[in-house]
């Protein structure tokens, strides 16, 4: 038999559903105290208690001490692909790197333009601000659309990798920077266009 919750034993598990959709992790317990109103961890600590007894939460300590509620999960995952994170690449200049996979992300398929082709990269530097790529970000790349004119790619120029707009001058290709700060780049020798810029994700420091 079901156990019945109290009134406000219902009002966390409604909170830790919503923060859980919003944030796609739970909240931690100073933020559970603040939606109270509290300054206290027991009185949040107990009513965890009561719902992990009660079978209504999993306790997980690698993930801020709650896990995914199923029907959250099942939500999320929902018309979502995996799409693997391959570094890091410049937007700044250019500078040698080693491909290789640091983890596999959740990615919506309505933001995925080529599918399996694509993947993920973290940007460093401030290049491409005024392209609205800033530092911390992470572009998704297809590498089976071929460049346009004013496209952002992730580009192999001279063996190093870079995030630069896709633009000619007088009939060579240039890798435009969009930050005055910055030069942009004429390839010398060699020119390698890894993908496509489709997207980017962008996470705020909370």
């Amino acid at each position: 038999m079901e156990q019945l919750l109290t009134e406000k034993q219902e009002a966390l598990l409604n909170f830790i559903e919503e923060y859980q959709m919003e944030h796609g992790g739970s909240p931690t317990i100073r933020e559970m105290r603040e939606y109270f109103g509290v300054s206290s961890d027991n009185s949040i600590l107990k009513l965890l208690k009561a719902l992990e007894e009660k079978g209504k939460i999993i306790k997980d300590e690698k993930h801020r001490g709650i896990k995914l509620l199923s029907n959250i999960k099942e939500r999320l995952e929902k018309g979502a692909m995996k799409l693997p994170l391959l570094g890091t690449i410049p937007a700044g200049n250019p500078v040698a790197s080693e491909e290789h996979i640091d983890q596999w992300l959740s990615v919506g398929e309505d933001f995925v333009l080529g599918g399996k082709q694509s993947f993920l990269l973290k940007v460093t530097g401030n290049s491409m601000i005024n392209a609205g790529i800033h530092e911390g970000d992470m572009v998704i790349v297809c590498n089976e659309l071929t460049p346009r004119i004013g496209d952002t790619v992730a580009a192999l120029v001279d063996g190093q990798s870079t995030v630069k707009t896709y633009t000619m001058r007088n009939g060579q290709i240039v890798l435009k920077a969009e930050n005055p700060e910055y030069d942009d780049i004429y390839p010398e020798n060699e020119l390698c266009i890894q993908g496509v810029v489709t997207g980017l994700f962008r996470y705020y420091k909370r």
